[in-house]
């Protein structure tokens, strides 16, 4: 199997070249990649770098995803989110070949409490909501043979993230406030990876079951729980840390003003996937505190 990574140095992208090594010939782009175009500020290249390699599957992790930065600059953010999406999902229909790609809970306008199914209309409230929903539609109107994992709140141990920013901030602060009016589950990229890689083999056996599938670690929570769950682990792994907060005040969204307005209600119902690709996800506390044992 020819599989066509885009976004390799992304927190997915990343995680993707060691998931997808074991199913074939993995080529890995990125945006200042050589030897074939993975900009995706260069959609007529892209798709070249598709009709190239003729690959069996493409697994898009590339993206515009500086959610308060899209807001001002909108036509950045629909190029990479939604224009060049729907050139790959072209030429995937062109070779009949898979493309796998992942999308976000900010496709909803965050109201209510219930979690989210694939069936609800979507109202995305930002800039990047309202492209990355665009390229769902480009890829579904394609015609090609896809699989859409929408999924929230993604992070990893290499590069930045929610849980290192507090982990940081709490060595160097007594008091910090966290949102608490924001609900969803941190999600791993490694699980992302991971189950890409099993809903793969599962569709080329199963090639009915493609489409739009919500993707999430099990449970929820909101932010600033998760900070504190985040502090509470690092103090029990590692009691060395010169961490100096006492007290995490909740706030509300206000709080904090944003360009982009931000869902509240983030939680995904991953029945859908589950069911259809016999998998059980596991709770997000799982996924962030083995991170946390490999940061610390």
């Amino acid at each position: 199997m020819k599989i066509l990574l885009f976004g390799k140095n992304g927190q997915v992208g990343w995680e993707l070249q060691r998931s997808l090594a074991i199913l074939g010939q993995v080529t890995a782009l990125d945006h200042d990649s050589s030897e074939h175009c993975g900009d995706f500020a260069q959609p007529d290249a892209v798709a070249a770098t598709v009709r190239s390699l003729q690959p069996d599957v493409i697994v898009n992790a590339a993206a515009h995803t500086a959610v308060d930065k899209a807001e001002s600059e909108p036509e950045l953010a629909r190029l990479l989110n939604a224009t060049t999406s729907g050139r790959i999902a072209e030429e995937a229909a062109r070779l009949d070949a898979w493309l796998i790609h992942y999308s976000t809970d900010y496709v909803f306008n965050g109201s209510g409490q219930r979690p989210w199914v694939e069936s609800d209309q979507p109202a995305p409230l930002s800039v990047y909501g309202r492209t990355k929903l665009e390229g769902e539609q480009a890829i579904q109107q394609s015609g090609c043979r896809h699989l859409i994992l929408r999924t929230s709140w993604v992070y990893a141990a290499r590069g930045g993230n929610f849980a290192k920013t507090m982990l940081r901030l709490a060595q160097e602060r007594e008091r910090l406030t966290v949102i608490d009016d924001q609900w969803g589950a941190p999600t791993g990229a490694d699980l992302l990876a991971d189950i890409t890689a099993h809903a793969i083999t599962h569709l080329q056996r199963h090639p009915q079951d493609g489409g739009l599938y919500h993707c999430v670690a099990g449970g929820e929570t909101n932010w600033h729980a998760y900070a504190s769950y985040v502090i509470e682990q690092a103090r029990l792994l590692r009691p060395d840390l010169p961490i100096q907060v006492q007290d995490i005040v909740p706030v509300p969204t206000s709080a904090f003003p944003t360009p982009a307005q931000r869902p509240h209600n983030s939680r995904l119902d991953t029945t859908r996937l589950q069911t259809t690709f016999g998998l059980t996800l596991p709770h997000w506390q799982q996924g962030v505190a083995r991170m946390l044992r490999e940061i610390l």
